[in-house]
């Protein structure tokens, strides 16, 4: 039987990095579902429809594939075959993928993608709604989190080593925004399961946050052992 790992969490928090680095210690495989709606997205942004017009962005979810691939250890994820991954991590994509995760269609299209992988391996999968929708039953449920302010810092410190002008204020608020909206969307809105772990990642190392996770990971198994032999 698999072994699945949900974290979520508001944008900026680290779920991605975390989760990538929990994968590669426990030989685990990563999903990054957020790079999956921001795939999403961009497919809707190139066809030209308004984040606003939900019929036709329904309708046009059968017209986009995703997939991903592993290659030299790295994810890469396409979209009608082609590699879009140095394109998910813009700020363009993410409001995409923000304004359009919302919709019904798009949800159960890539929900149903991410169970199928889940189904079959051993996962490390983050999101907005892993632990209350995608993967409900997984074994351990983490709602990562860190302040506004140290998130906007987070990710001016990464735009800027990678040379793109940006504003921390104009982050700030964008994320403040990203925020409200995940958390009042009607469908699946961005919240902590009830038996998931809160973990407020602002003041610590990614391996601090990465070793922690482990720690209950192993407690949970200590646990399930523990029953599986009581009963």
């Amino acid at each position: 039987m698999s072994i699945n790992i949900a974290i979520d969490g508001p944008a900026g928090a680290g779920k991605s990095t975390i989760a990538k680095l929990i994968a590669r210690k426990l030989n685990y495989i990563y999903v990054d579902t957020g790079a999956m709606y921001r795939a999403m997205g961009l497919f809707f942004m190139e066809k030209g429809f308004s984040p606003d017009d939900e019929t036709a962005i329904n309708g046009a979810c059968g017209e986009a594939d995703i997939s991903i691939a592993y290659e030299n250890g790295s994810q890469q994820v396409y979209l009608n075959g082609k590699n879009v991954t140095d394109r998910l991590r813009t700020e363009e994509a993410g409001k995409w993928a923000s304004a359009t995760s919302k919709y019904s269609a798009v949800r159960a299209k890539l929900v149903e993608m991410q169970q199928k992988i889940a189904a079959s391996e051993n996962v490390v999968m983050d999101g907005r709604d892993i632990g209350t929708v995608v993967l409900p039953g997984a074994d351990l449920k983490i709602y990562l989190t860190a302040s506004a302010e140290t998130r906007a810092r987070r990710r001016f410190q990464e735009l800027t080593e990678k040379g793109i002008p940006c504003k921390i204020e104009e982050i700030e608020q964008d994320i403040r925004n990203r925020d409200y909206q995940d958390m009042h969307r009607e469908n699946s809105p961005l919240k902590k399961a009830e038996d998931a772990v809160c973990l407020d990642s602002s003041h610590m190392s990614i391996e601090e946050v990465a070793g922690t996770i482990i720690g209950y990971l192993s407690g949970t198994d200590g646990e399930k052992q523990k029953k599986g032999t009581d009963a």
